[in-house]
């Protein structure tokens, strides 16, 4: 299986406080054809107002199934995320330990582990089924987490030429055993930098 993350950051290492030209991120991140978009449920739940409001046109066949990390079991609108014409179905993952959650009959659902999800389970379950790329959407804890445990393959960085200044690095990336694959230079400053992780 091939697990690759995308996500954009600032020259000083930031993951927000900048502007993403989102029709090229989400084209670019098309590329791997993922299977599965794994995300984390805070990443939901900062778009859950977008979500609801979004037109439903349906699940799309072809799309690739969303699979969301809720250890906590804080998001509600699995419908919407079906509905809104991206993913082909979604799947909450949760963990023994995860509070009660509504009954519906209509969300798949994977649990592992004991107090959160255990997301090299979750890759290996997802192995099992005959997945062969799932591409993390996350610039905050969920990578953190997969780069934590070995789980990422490929890294692919949209730096933008901006400094924010503040905030966060999205990484400690010195902890990281990177080999440069590909690097494009868009017309506006922005590049694309592909990098192999290595164990």
């Amino acid at each position: 299986m091939h697990v690759v993350a995308q996500l954009a950051v600032s020259l000083d290492g930031v993951a927000s406080g900048f502007d993403v030209d989102l029709a090229r991120f989400y084209a670019l991140a098309s590329l791997w054809q993922e299977e599965v978009t794994l995300i984390g449920a805070d990443t939901i739940l900062a778009q859950e107002a977008d979500v609801l409001a979004a037109p439903r046109r349906g699940p799309r066949a072809e799309g690739p199934l969303l699979a969301v990390v809720d250890s906590r079991a804080r998001v509600h609108s699995w419908n919407s995320l079906r509905d809104l014409g991206y993913w082909s179905d979604v799947l909450a993952l949760y963990a023994d330990q995860t509070p009660a959650r509504p009954a519906d009959a209509t969300t798949r659902e994977l649990v592992t582990g004991y107090d959160h999800v255990d997301l090299a389970e979750v890759l290996e379950a997802l192995g099992r089924r005959g997945v062969h790329t799932v591409r993390v959407d996350s610039s905050g804890a969920l990578l953190r987490a997969c780069l934590e445990l070995d789980l990422i393959d490929e890294l692919a960085l949209l730096v933008h030429p901006v400094l924010v200044g503040s905030g966060d690095r999205w990484y400690d990336t010195r902890r990281l055993n990177l080999h440069h694959v590909g690097t494009e230079v868009f017309k506006d400053g922005v590049l694309w930098m592909r990098y192999c992780v290595a164990i």
